[in-house]
């Protein structure tokens, strides 16, 4: 009985993605030819955007932290709401990749740091999603490692052979799914605790105080303002036009989102008390949901797990070969996706902490690109220099993984200095800008 929705759905993806697969061009297998319209963009997104963390690890969160908890999307839903604003211009760039438009804003030099950094940090992001699939297949059916590397085996290869459409094309079913799934857990979950979200605190609580929302809007919601997994939707747009609408409606669709799945967390605190946050989640579906409805739960995250990862790893696929230069062939594209995939199977199972591996990752991203990305739109009246903006990320990053785990806007401070510093030595000295 459990096996039959999880079949179904594999299936599902299976022939969506084979049937929408994309051709043999960089254009079209990385950007779709950008001719992705506002209902698939959409769509899309919001697959992407609920991934291993906004499913499992929010359930996590929810459960130690309580309603607060759901800031973990809720600042996705003020990052794309930013994003909307600065959505056209990214668009009208034509940059192929996040690394791509950095390199039009700040040169050469540029483009390959940020290849390499974003590279480094997306490892983890894959990772996190590998961690989370083993998760939920190993709660129902035991041997975690085994489903990871199932996992990984079956990104590499739908990733490979499909390319951007067939992605966008399958995270439109893959939403229904989660959907799906979503409401018929809260359904149960009410029915067997009907008064667990009696008197709940919001925005803050005890468990989650003022700084720590805050540092979480800036941290993860940067991750939707300029992550490269949202920037390579916005790239494949049918048009400026689509891609800021597209933004808005996102946002929009996640904040109930966003208060139903951290309420998951918090109905298995009243019922499941005393065990570890992240197995929350993979509890609630052994021990709590009746047998029958366990697969379709199972299902609805496993899509989540699987939209959101492979276009993490399509992402890295891209920065690897078009920005790093393996090369933009059928070959080049394969042994990118088996390089990629290999290194976050391994990072997934010596580290198999979701949120502490997301938000490390997150962490060292926001610190080195937040300031250089942004201030890029202004870069001319700002009066940076190139050698400035790789100094920005490279000190911003570095900072972030000593310190972000204790202080984590230190590395977006330290890159903001490291490029005021070294535009105005550049300009005293008088070195080309």
């Amino acid at each position: 009985m459990i096996m039959i929705p999880l079949v179904l759905y594999l299936l599902a993806a299976a022939s969506l993605g084979y049937i929408a697969r994309s051709g043999r061009s960089w254009n079209e297998f990385f950007l779709a030819s950008r001719e992705l319209s506002t209902l698939h963009l959409t769509g899309s997104l919001v697959a992407t955007i609920l991934g291993a963390s906004s499913t499992i690890g929010l359930v996590g969160l929810g459960y130690s932290r309580g309603l607060p908890a759901a800031w973990w999307l809720l600042s996705g839903t003020i990052g794309l709401l930013v994003l909307s604003r600065i959505a056209h211009a990214v668009r009208n760039t034509g940059a192929r990749t996040l690394p791509d438009l950095i390199g039009t804003f700040y040169g050469l030099s540029a483009r390959k740091t940020a290849s390499a950094l974003i590279l480094i940090a997306w490892m983890g992001v894959i990772a996190a999603q590998i961690v989370a699939a083993g998760r939920i297949m190993g709660a129902l059916f035991g041997h975690d490692w085994a489903w990871m590397l199932a996992t990984a085996i079956v990104l590499v290869a739908y990733t490979a052979h499909g390319g951007q459409r067939a992605v966008v094309r399958t995270d439109q079913m893959q939403l229904c799914v989660i959907l799906a799934g979503l409401f018929l857990l809260i359904l149960i979950c009410l029915r067997s605790a009907p008064d667990a979200l009696n008197g709940l605190e919001f925005p803050t609580s005890e468990q989650m105080r003022l700084q720590d929302v805050v540092s979480m809007v800036v941290v993860v919601g940067s991750m939707y303002l300029i992550g490269p997994d949202i920037y390579s939707r916005v790239l494949s747009a049918r048009s400026p036009e689509s891609a800021r609408t597209s933004a808005i409606l996102s946002a929009m669709i996640i904040v109930p989102i966003a208060f139903a799945i951290t309420s998951i967390g918090i109905f298995a605190r009243h019922l499941l008390p005393g065990i570890r946050p992240e197995d929350a989640l993979p509890m609630l579906m052994t021990g709590i949901i009746p047998h029958w409805a366990a697969g379709v739960v199972a299902a609805a995250f496993l899509a989540a797990v699987m939209s959101s990862a492979d276009t993490s790893l399509l992402t890295a696929t891209s920065i690897l070969t078009l920005d790093l230069g393996l090369g933009s062939g059928v070959r080049a594209r394969r042994v990118a996706v088996l390089l990629i995939g290999t290194c976050s199977l391994l990072l997934a199972m010596s580290r198999p902490g979701i949120i502490s591996t997301l938000m490390l990752a997150y962490t060292v991203f926001s610190g080195g690109f937040l300031v250089p990305v942004l201030a890029g739109f202004q870069r001319e009246r700002l009066g940076l220099t190139p050698s400035s903006a790789t100094a920005g990320m490279l000190c911003g990053g570095l900072i972030s993984l000593v310190l972000g785990g204790a202080y984590p806007l230190a590395g977006i401070c330290a890159s903001a200095v490291a490029m005021a510093i070294v535009s105005a030595a550049e300009k005293q000295l008088g070195a080309p800008g």
